[in-house]
C-alpha cells in the first residue's frame, strides 16, 4: 500500500509539474502575440518625417518618409529568398534634402544583378526604421574587396559609407532600380514556438498520468495461479 501511495504521489506530482510548464507556455504565447501585434501596429502606422534624434527603443519599426539623392556606392549583403535563391540586400547611402546622410535598405536583387544594378539618383522612400541585430561571433568578416557582407552591421556600414548609423528599410518608393525588389520589415522572423511547447508539455503530462495508472493497475492485478 505504501509503495502504491508513493507511485501515486510521484505520478500526480510529475503531471502537475508538466501541466504547470504547459500553462506557463500558454501565458508566454499570449505575451508574444501581444508583442507581435504591437510591432505590426507600428509597422503599418502612418509614415512620419525622420526624427532628428531617433531612439532605437522608442523608434524601432517607426514608418517614415525620406527624400533625397541615393548614392552609387551601395553595399551588398548576401541573403537567400525561398522563391528566388541567393542574392543580395542592397544597402545604399541617402543624402537627405536637409543634408543628413543615412542608410537605406533598398531590397533584394538576385546574384546575377550584382554588377549591373544602379542605385544612384533622386528618390522618395517610404519605409521603416530598423536596428537589426544580425551580427554575432559566428558572422564572417565582410569581403570588402568583392563587396560581399554577411549581415547588416549598421555601425560599420555607416562608417564605410560615411552616414549616420540609421537604417530605413524601404517598403515602397520612387527612383529605385526595378531590378531591386523591396524586402519590407515584417514580423515573420520573430520566433513564436510557445504553442508547440505547450502542446508538448501537456502531452507529456497525459503520458505520465497514463503510465502511472497503467503501472498501478498492473501492481494490483491478481497473480495467475500456477498449474501443476
Amino acid at each position: 500500500m505504501r509503495r502504491s501511495l508513493f507511485f501515486i504521489i510521484v505520478g500526480l506530482g510529475g503531471a502537475a509539474i508538466l501541466v504547470t510548464l504547459g500553462i506557463w507556455q500558454v501565458q508566454r504565447l499570449a505575451w508574444k502575440e501581444a508583442i507581435v501585434a504591437d510591432i505590426n501596429g507600428r509597422i503599418t502606422a502612418t509614415p512620419v518625417d525622420l526624427p532628428t534624434s531617433p531612439d532605437p527603443e522608442v523608434d524601432a519599426y517607426l514608418p517614415v518618409t525620406v527624400s533625397g539623392e541615393i548614392g552609387a556606392e551601395a553595399l551588398h549583403v548576401l541573403v537567400s529568398q525561398k522563391q528566388t535563391g541567393a542574392g543580395y540586400r542592397v544597402i545604399a547611402p541617402l543624402m537627405l534634402e536637409d543634408g543628413r546622410r543615412i542608410l537605406v535598405d533598398l531590397g533584394f536583387t538576385p546574384t546575377e544583378n550584382k554588377d549591373v544594378i544602379n542605385t544612384a539618383g533622386p528618390s522618395r522612400i517610404i519605409g521603416n526604421m530598423q536596428w537589426p541585430q544580425e551580427v554575432d561571433s559566428f558572422t564572417p568578416e565582410a569581403d570588402t574587396e568583392r563587396n560581399i557582407w554577411f549581415a547588416r552591421n549598421v555601425p560599420r556600414m555607416a562608417e564605410t559609407l560615411n552616414t549616420e548609423p540609421l537604417l530605413v528599410v524601404a517598403r515602397d518608393g520612387t527612383g529605385i532600380d526595378p531590378k531591386i525588389a523591396p524586402l519590407p520589415v515584417d514580423t515573420a522572423r520573430i520566433p513564436n514556438d510557445h504553442l508547440q511547447y505547450a502542446i508538448t508539455w501537456f502531452s507529456l503530462a497525459a503520458i505520465w498520468l497514463a503510465m502511472t495508472v497503467l503501472f498501478l493497475r498492473r501492481r494490483r492485478a491478481p497473480a495467475t495461479p500456477k498449474v501443476d
